[in-house]
């Protein structure tokens, strides 16, 4: 995929606005295979080398000296569905605390990634300074799991979470989902399923960069294909690979798209963020949009110059510390507000 710089058009011949300048020197020192889309013909081969390279690090390596207790639970799946793992952790300094949880869903497009790699940013980021636990689902990855098999698991531990409150040392009614990605797709289906089964009523929903939309069909989707390391052709592969051919029809229901959402009342507060120079800003959007038009409460930034997954590709760039305070800063305020703020039925 083609870098973009100011002036210069997408392939698609769309003007597009430039990358950031340290995201730029960043995307620049990638090398081919990095950049190279995810097809349908070498999705495996990248799966595969995914597992083997993408970090799994172990419970010992997640307590970082002592300072977390981590746990693993195998826990209960959809009726029919094998079990979820759930990868739990606190700071060890806080034991005998209910803390409140973040219940988190990883990215990589819903055919990559894994439950442990996330973790260690987030412990140092987020669980230390908020005061707050963690539990990591390790959902099944499509095309193997096809929707709503992801979902199912992330909604089966959630529920397990929250009813075994006690024995994770979590406060219950203190709990925000929240994802990257795929991982924040997820997140938003997560908060439309639970809303309308009856389930766990989360506190609040942090949708980082989410991907919502499975029809491909927005400006920002065309404006930036061919740019970045996540594209268009890539964004295609992922939804293929989950809804197979029901991507695109009139009837997918809104927990396999949340973009498809027409009702979007009752939710959790929503902490959305995104960045100008990529495929999902104007779902993204519109998505924040369509909460405020319902009466809900979103938080909306669109980080200038950014591309997908710009955190993690230049983790010491101002824009990525930027947009690191200002998610910590979303989560302290909603963890010390009223407890009554979340939506209730």
């Amino acid at each position: 995929m083609a870098l973009i710089g100011p002036g210069n058009q997408s392939p698609t011949g769309l003007p597009a606005p430039p990358f950031d300048p340290e995201l730029a020197v960043a995307l620049a020192a990638l090398d081919e295979e990095s950049r190279e889309p995810i097809t349908p013909e070498n999705l495996a081969a990248r799966q595969e080398r995914d597992a083997t390279s993408r970090p799994r690090p172990t419970a010992e390596d997640l307590c970082a000296d002592g300072r977390f207790e981590v746990t693993e639970f195998q826990v209960p799946g959809a009726p029919g569905a094998p079990a979820v793992t759930l990868v739990g952790a606190r700071p060890s300094a806080l034991a005998g605390r209910p803390l409140p949880l973040l219940y988190y869903l990883h990215g990589g497009g819903m055919v990559m990634g894994n439950a442990w790699s996330v973790l260690p940013r987030i412990l140092r980021e987020w669980a230390l300074p908020l005061e707050l636990a963690v539990v990591s689902v390790e959902y099944r990855l499509a095309p193997r799991a096809r929707y709503p098999e992801p979902l199912e698991d992330c909604y089966a531990g959630l529920v397990w979470a929250a009813g075994h409150a006690g024995e994770l040392g979590i406060d219950p009614d203190r709990i925000v989902i929240g994802g990257k990605s795929a991982g924040g797709g997820l997140a938003a289906a997560l908060a439309l399923l639970t809303r309308d089964r009856g389930g766990p009523v989360p506190l609040g929903q942090l949708l980082l960069c989410p991907m919502l939309d499975d029809r491909g069909a927005t400006f920002s989707s065309h404006q930036m294909t061919g740019s970045g390391v996540w594209d268009l052709t890539s964004s295609t592969t992922g939804w293929q690979a989950l809804l197979g051919d029901r991507r695109g029809a009139a009837d997918l229901p809104p927990y396999a798209a949340p973009a498809r959402a027409t009702d979007l009342s009752g939710l959790p507060p929503a902490f959305i963020e995104v960045g100008s120079a990529e495929i999902y800003r104007d779902e993204d959007v519109a998505y924040a949009n369509a909460i405020w038009q319902a009466g809900g409460q979103a938080e909306l930034h669109v980080w200038p110059g950014a591309c997908h997954g710009f955190d993690g590709l230049a983790p010491a760039a101002a824009l990525t510390r930027a947009a690191r305070e200002t998610r910590t800063h979303w989560l302290q305020r909603l963890l010390t507000g009223p407890a009554d703020s979340a939506p209730r039925r």
